[in-house]
């Protein structure tokens, strides 16, 4: 295709339904250097599939140990995808032109689904394997709302119980969100809460604790545990099973890209936990991998919880309460609590770590964001391409407009692919906040980390 040609590409481009992905791939395949083993707090050994059964699903744990490089969909699974996928890929032309750079910007949209982002992806696949599993109700956590309305959606939909505990600075910011996931019929409860001995604890140490998602995942956990006849916990994000069934969206993008002979020069996600990221980047990756393609993969973290740029690299666990394996992963320590910015999702202490693994090894870069320029990325993209992104996606905008003006400053034309994981029309609140003027940055302060780092075990090996 001529130079020429890629200027006159469609707006949109679009897959048919039969062009659906048959399988996740899985990066765990395709690493250059074997990846630290999640460790069994008890033992310190590696954690086994047995040990993960009394949490999860046992096909779900299965799944998390896999190292396949492409795990089948089930059709089930596929044939409830087809309701709202393949999404399309999108040619900002709009914000092109009003960046004046030769850069073409494209962006993958998650957004066309009920629960407004790309979560809906495993919250339908973990659901499908918990039900064919038997189990009759999950709980899980959610910090924007994002992953609590997409796995209350895929809960009704297969005729599950749902309890969702909600971060409680996002609780009280995003009551559209709780609004939704309890028209699904959910049961949605601010974390920390006096529900569980997790939620009761952190209360007792701080009642006016704004919540963490390592606290909301505790809570999720001391329900699962405490009805474990009948019940099992979901996770939005971090483990490898996640990151897994989010990379539909990449794989999407590959097939959607082919079609109008382009390729991404750079590729970027915003970053909590990683699935988004991992999502988009991590089938442009395995080129990468296993064929020397060239690519720059760029995840983008808050300032204000900066895990891979000011993390540690340690073995950590997830949750406040300690219950889950020990995770070789950037951190900031379980016990961080971030300020309540509106980038709720992207409130966690720690980095998958499969991604933490990769930006180890340099094969992805890691930029950070502060709240208000967030803001300004996302109502320049809005006032341009028409979508009110939300204030997770905004992280990966406004690195793309970076990249876009270092284009425009060198005159290279490169290719600038991102993830719009999401609508901000829940998020209005953050938006109000901004167009007032009280929208504010937050400084994490070296004494803050200190305490933080404070709260990683001690107990378990050092890592390189």
């Amino acid at each position: 295709m001529t130079q020429n040609a890629k200027n006159h590409v469609p707006h949109h481009v679009y897959l048919e339904e039969s062009e659906l992905p048959k399988d996740w791939y899985n990066i765990a395949a395709d690493l250059p250097t074997p990846m630290p083993p999640a460790l069994h707090p008890g033992t310190l050994q590696p954690i086994t599939v047995d040990d993960l059964a009394n949490i999860f699903a046992r096909p779900i744990a299965e799944m998390e140990l896999s190292k396949e490089r492409f795990i089948e969909i089930p059709e089930r699974v596929r044939e409830l995808y087809r309701s709202f996928r393949p999404s399309p890929l999108c040619r900002a032309y709009n914000l092109e032109k009003a960046l004046k750079t030769p850069a073409r910007i494209y962006y993958k949209f998650e957004g066309n689904n009920p629960s407004g982002s790309h979560k809906l992806n495993s919250a339908i696949a973990q659901v499908e394997l918990n039900r064919a599993a038997g189990v009759k109700r999950l709980t899980t956590e959610t910090g924007g709302g994002q992953w609590g309305s997409a796995l209350a959606i895929a809960c009704k939909m297969a005729g599950m119980d749902c309890t969702v505990y909600m971060v409680k600075v996002s609780y009280e910011q995003k009551p559209f969100r709780r609004i939704l996931m309890e028209t699904y019929g959910s049961n949605v409860i601010a974390s920390p809460s006096t529900t569980t001995e997790s939620g009761r604890r952190a209360l007792a140490q701080n009642p006016d604790c704004l919540g963490s998602l390592g606290c909301a995942i505790s809570e999720a956990m001391d329900d699962a545990l405490a009805h474990k006849d009948t019940t099992r916990y979901a996770l939005g994000s971090v483990l490898n099973h996640v990151l897994l069934h989010q990379t539909i969206i990449g794989q999407e993008a590959k097939k959607q890209m082919e079609k109008i002979d382009e390729y991404p020069d750079i590729v970027i996600g915003c970053c909590g936990g990683g699935s988004n990221f991992s999502g988009i980047a991590n089938p442009f990756l395995m080129d990468k991998l296993r064929d020397g393609k060239k690519l720059r993969a760029i995840t983008v973290e808050p300032a204000a919880c900066p895990s891979i740029t000011r993390g540690k690299y340690a073995y950590d666990f997830a949750d406040l309460s300690h219950y889950t394996p020990l995770l070789p992963m950037y951190t900031l320590g379980n016990g961080f609590e971030p300020p309540g910015i509106h980038a709720g999702g992207l409130r966690f202490h720690g980095v998958a770590p499969l991604l933490t693994h990769l930006c180890r090894h340099g094969i992805v870069e890691c930029a950070t964001a502060a709240q208000r320029d967030v803001f300004d990325a996302a109502i320049l993209f809005a006032q341009n391409e028409i979508i009110l992104p939300a204030a997770e996606s905004a992280h990966a905008i406004l690195e793309a407009i970076r990249q876009a003006k270092i284009c425009r400053e060198t005159g290279e034309e490169k290719v600038i692919l991102f993830s719009l994981s999401g609508t901000g029309y829940f998020d209005m609140t953050a938006y109000q906040s901004y167009l007032a003027g009280n929208l504010q940055n937050y400084s994490i302060t070296d004494d803050v980390l200190a305490k933080g780092f404070a709260s990683i075990p001690t107990n378990a090996p050092a890592i390189d």
